[in-house]
Formats: structure tokens, C-alpha cells, sequence
């Protein structure tokens, strides 16, 4: 997205547990664009504390979950990473 590459949920998850997941992250954005436009600024951390556990859980952020031993570049811009010329 815009240049940037992004971490992939855990494959290793089960899809169940995936499933779950994904829907309390939905859950907590919508959450924090109604407190937006309530103008709710407790409500809006609240929700985006959500978002955040939400992404840990499903690997999107935090420690990496593969075990290959290689370096995470969420977020680094495509061309500043090895995968430049792929």
C-alpha cells in the first residue's frame, strides 16, 4: 500500500481463531471512527487500544511469528528493502 510494505496476518493461526480476530479489529475501527465523529477523544483511544490488540493478535504487529530468523520490514518503503527489484 502506498509503497510500503505490510505484515501479513500468522498463517499459523486457526481459522477460527483468525475469523474471531478479524472481526473484533473490524469491530474496534468502526468503533473509532464513531468516536471520531462524536468527537469522543476517550472513546477514540479506547477503540484504537483495540485495534492495536487486535493487529498483536493476529501477527500484524508486534514480535514477528515466522522463525526464519528474517528481518521484518513492515511499514519500510518497497524500495528501501531487499525486495526493491522483484
Amino acid at each position: 500500500m502506498r509503497g510500503r510494505l505490510w505484515r501479513a496476518a500468522n498463517p499459523g493461526l486457526p481459522d477460527e481463531q483468525r475469523a474471531q480476530l478479524a472481526k473484533e479489529l473490524m469491530a474496534a475501527r468502526r468503533d473509532v471512527g464513531a468516536a471520531l465523529r462524536r468527537g469522543d477523544a476517550a472513546g477514540e483511544a479506547a477503540a484504537r487500544a483495540r485495534v492495536h490488540a487486535a493487529k498483536v493478535a493476529l501477527g500484524e504487529r508486534g514480535a514477528p511469528w515466522w522463525s526464519d530468523g528474517a528481518p521484518d520490514y513492515s511499514r519500510h518503503l518497497v524500495r528501501n528493502t531487499p525486495y526493491a527489484n522483484e
